[in-house]
């Protein structure tokens, strides 16, 4: 059975679906990043981090690569960020609702 375009887009969807993937990416922003110190920056354990870089890689969030001991990964497209932004408005949109009715309560 064929993959649908929107099985695809809620991979990617899924594949942000959590606060330290979001943090691993905002981290890599600023450029690629050896595991050695994607953890300690962002304060995960190895194993943890390895679990979510795992799910960026496989839907091709992000790009790896070895270097002798050291896993290397990058931004495969920024556009990742797009959406990460649109996804930040759309969520302040909704505090500043749920904000205001709590303060008309």
């Amino acid at each position: 059975m064929q993959t649908s375009r929107y099985e695809l887009k809620a991979n990617v969807l899924n594949a942000l679906a959590h606060p330290n993937r979001i943090r691993i990416l905002e981290y890599l922003k600023a450029g690629a990043k050896c595991n050695c110190e994607i953890a300690p920056a962002l304060d995960l354990e190895q194993s943890n981090l390895s679990r979510h870089m795992k799910i960026l890689v496989q839907e091709k969030i992000v790009v790896s690569w070895k270097d002798g001991l050291r896993v290397n990964y990058k931004i495969a497209d920024k556009q990742i960020f797009d959406i990460l932004s649109l996804a930040g408005k759309v969520a302040h949109a909704e505090a500043k609702t749920r904000v205001k009715i709590l303060e008309e309560q």
